[in-house]
């Protein structure tokens, strides 16, 4: 059984789950549920954790599973978990599937601003900016998968001509083969790397702003009743600080060349893409060029949707999904499944945070932790929900922090413990506290974690170790300038 259980996990990763799952049966009728649910949280972390060894939903749903066989929550709880945040669960279904159809132009947007700007700290500036603006209003595991997909594609280039055969490599004469190999392909491999480092650090930037730019923050907004323009307002003195700073530290780091920054595209490189991108704009077909107006508009749309909030935003991701298809004639069922495959396994994921969440709320876990912070001054309590969340969010998933502190702290709102004013601060800094210090490691943001398990990450040398040096500076600028304005801004 072991050979197959979870598939090509690590044996001692198979061997601690199913010691996981034996102990918590002992632990049940021994200690207690309450000792044995704090252990079923700490498994569940740590599974999330591990996600690299083997994706969270199947060691944590049987987890959550075993929790709804030993009565720690009941389905009907978990349901009601499920419920509550139904509006979380289809951004992530539609929304997620809507932008798959606009990732030609997203790419193509990419391509030119990669291949048109020399300067690379303006390029990397301009990654950052434009991978910001566009997780505020789109999801930011799309814009990671395009930077993704155009790093992969210009690498893909690059090789195909470094590997052609002899006979038929640059017959012009203008390329050396040697030029290709070695240094200069680790400087290229080095620049992307930095590129799309940045730009993955731009998706938290600028998913901290917006109600649909992480799915915490629609969870957070749905408890709190904030619609689109309102949700921005609230978090603007803490976020638009916080990605000012993030630009300033992408120059600093660029000028300085520290952290693995700094090195610059090798001139032949840029030659090769240059040329391609040039043969792909001269060869694309009238179909292709009307889809990418299509797009456009649909982006358009898109923006004017979900700042007037005219429907939930997982209805306007379906829209933008039947738009775009209807238009550019996209009909078949075959073609329309592969736009649901990125997003269905988080959301199945998300239903197994809701078990371990009810779970969390039946047995009253946090309550005393809420009860000790919520008894501080309420000056403080800000400071201390933030770095509560941010802590946490380092090692587990943003999501499920955020799910599972905005739950205990609405609770305490509906019984008349904090004022409204009081409970807007809260949201707050569990919103900026879930979004910001959780780039510290692949663990706490989905989109690095989609980048760390990509077919991109060993083709430019990315490893666990060296995407947490690369993010050292930014979890140090981002945690600290958000926890400086939640005590001194926020108050």
């Amino acid at each position: 059984m072991l050979k197959y259980f979870l598939g090509n996990s690590p044996k001692w990763f198979k061997m601690i789950m199913i010691g996981f799952l034996i102990f918590n049966v002992f632990s049940y009728y021994t200690l207690g549920p309450t000792i044995t649910s704090w252990l079923f949280i700490g498994e569940f972390i740590f599974s999330l954790a591990i996600a690299l060894k083997c994706y969270p939903l199947q060691s944590g749903g049987l987890l959550a599973m075993e929790i709804l066989a030993l009565n720690l929550t009941t389905p009907h709880n978990a349901y009601h978990e499920v419920e509550q945040n139904l509006e979380v669960v289809l951004l992530l279904v539609f929304m997620v599937a809507g932008i798959y159809f606009m990732k030609p132009l997203l790419m193509y947007i990419f391509s030119k601003v990669f291949t048109k700007i020399k300067s690379k700290m303006v390029l990397s500036l301009l990654f950052v900016f434009l991978a910001a603006v566009l997780s505020a209003f789109l999801d930011a595991l799309t814009v990671t998968a395009v930077l993704i997909s155009v790093s992969v594609g210009f690498y893909g280039v690059y090789h195909k001509i470094h590997s052609m055969p002899e006979s038929d490599f640059d017959k012009d004469g203008k390329l050396d083969r040697k030029e290709l190999s070695g240094e200069t392909l680790e400087q290229f491999r080095s620049f992307l790397r930095s590129l799309v480092m940045h730009g993955v650090v731009g998706t938290a930037l600028g998913g901290v702003c917006t109600l649909v730019g992480e799915p915490q923050n629609l969870l957070i907004g749905e408890r709190m009743g904030w619609d689109f323009i309102e949700f921005f307002l609230k978090m603007a003195p803490i976020s638009i600080p916080v990605l000012v700073a993030g630009m300033c530290t992408t120059a600093i780091l660029e000028v300085t060349g520290t952290f693995g920054f700094g090195t610059k595209l090798p001139e032949v490189a840029r030659e090769i893409i240059e040329n391609y991108t040039e043969e792909e704009d001269k060869n694309r077909s009238d179909k292709a060029k009307y889809g990418l107006i299509v797009q456009g508009v649909s982006a358009i749309l898109l923006i004017i949707g979900l700042a007037l909030h005219i429907a939930p935003v997982g209805f306007i991701g379906l829209g933008l999904i039947i738009v775009q298809t209807a238009f550019m004639g996209i009909t078949e069922e075959h073609h329309l499944g592969k736009a649901f495959e990125e997003a269905l396994p988080f959301t199945g994921l998300l239903v197994v945070f809701f078990v371990v969440v009810a779970m969390i709320h039946d047995q009253h876990l946090f309550k005393p932790i809420i009860d000790w912070a919520l008894a501080k001054d309420p000056a403080e309590q800000p400071a201390i929900f933030y770095l509560a969340n941010g802590i946490l969010s380092m090692i587990s998933d943003n999501v499920f922090v955020a799910t599972v502190y905005i739950g205990e702290v609405k609770s305490a709102f509906d019984k008349g413990v904090i004022t409204q004013e009081q409970f807007e601060k809260l949201a707050i800094a569990i919103n900026t506290g879930t979004n910001l210090p959780s780039v510290a490691t692949p663990n706490g943001q989905a989109a690095f974690l989609f980048l760390l398990t990509s077919s991109l990450a060993p083709l430019v040398g990315l490893s666990y170790g060296k995407m947490v040096k690369m993010a050292l500076p930014y979890t140090v600028v981002l945690g600290g300038v958000g926890l400086l304005g939640i005590i001194y801004i926020l108050n």
